[in-house]
């Protein structure tokens, strides 16, 4: 997922580009945090599930310094399904309160109302936007599993995956390796899909080649006495005709003599 500049407007903005990888969503509720760690606690929702969640990055300062936690608040995050037991947890990264985060501090320097990049539309608690290559769905057991890239903070580095499990279904008999633009609503803690659209396949496909892969017709290859294999260039060709000292025409063998009729079931003299 790329880091979006942040819309004071709304707290999930469009997408950047038709093919933007993401995941986040809202989640409104109260943060209670463990006992010895600010950053690690539980995000305590309307219907009172309780939903694993931990604090990223500037966001610590915020909700160290701004915020009453013993209210609830409408929190930005990004979900991740936890592959030893299939659960939902989140990872916040921001709150979305502009009347409160606008206000300056006593200091004279404006709060940071950061840590509000990429998701959709109007403020809708529980709404996720989720974006990425569908790798599997089942509709006897109404699941889907999506991969979402991460983009590599630098240049030299790989991108990273990783995968979130959905429920419900998919509007396509085939939606497997193509790219979904996902409309997903948390009830209690599960992800439930409401509205998709296939954007077409997630990869480019790799144009038909008719005339293979291989050598071209007619290349030979020589070998190598220090490696024991084969390089291109001229390879032995093969004898013309038959080797020396063979006959022209193949060996003829006589062939298995037939019982004749008649003759069958007689006993020797």
């Amino acid at each position: 997922m790329d880091d979006a500049v942040i819309d004071r407007n709304q707290p999930i903005p469009p997408p950047s580009h038709p093919r933007q990888y993401r995941a986040i969503g809202l989640v409104y509720g109260q943060y209670q945090r463990e006992e010895e760690q600010l950053t690690k606690g539980n995000i305590i929702t309307q219907d009172g599930t309780a939903l694993d969640a931990v604090v990223l990055g500037r966001v610590i300062s915020l909700v160290k310094n701004h915020l009453d936690l013993e209210k609830p608040h409408l929190w930005v995050v990004y979900p991740r399904t936890r592959q030893e037991d299939d659960h939902l947890h989140v990872q916040i990264v921001g709150v979305w309160e502009p009347e409160t985060l606008k206000q300056e501090t006593p200091d004279g320097e404006e709060t940071p109302a950061e840590i509000t990049p990429e998701v959709a539309t109007s403020p809708n608690p529980g709404y996720f936007s989720i974006r990425g290559e569908v790798i599997f769905a089942s509709l006897e057991e109404e699941t889907v599993i999506i991969k979402i890239r991460q983009s590599p903070k630098k240049d030299e580095e790989k991108p990273k995956f990783f995968k979130l499990k959905l429920k419900g279904t998919l509007p396509s008999n085939r939606p497997f390796k193509r790219f979904w633009d996902l409309q997903v609503q948390l009830e209690g803690s599960s992800l439930m899909i409401q509205q998709g659209e296939d954007l077409g396949f997630a990869s480019k496909r790799k144009p038909f080649d008719k005339k293979g892969g291989g050598r071209p017709f007619g290349q030979k290859r020589s070998f190598n006495d220090d490696t024991g294999q084969y390089e291109p260039g001229t390879r032995p060709s093969r004898p013309e005709g038959r080797p020396q000292g063979t006959d022209a025409s193949p060996i003829k063998r006589p062939l298995p003599s037939k019982p004749v009729k008649g003759d069958q079931g007689k006993k020797l003299e």
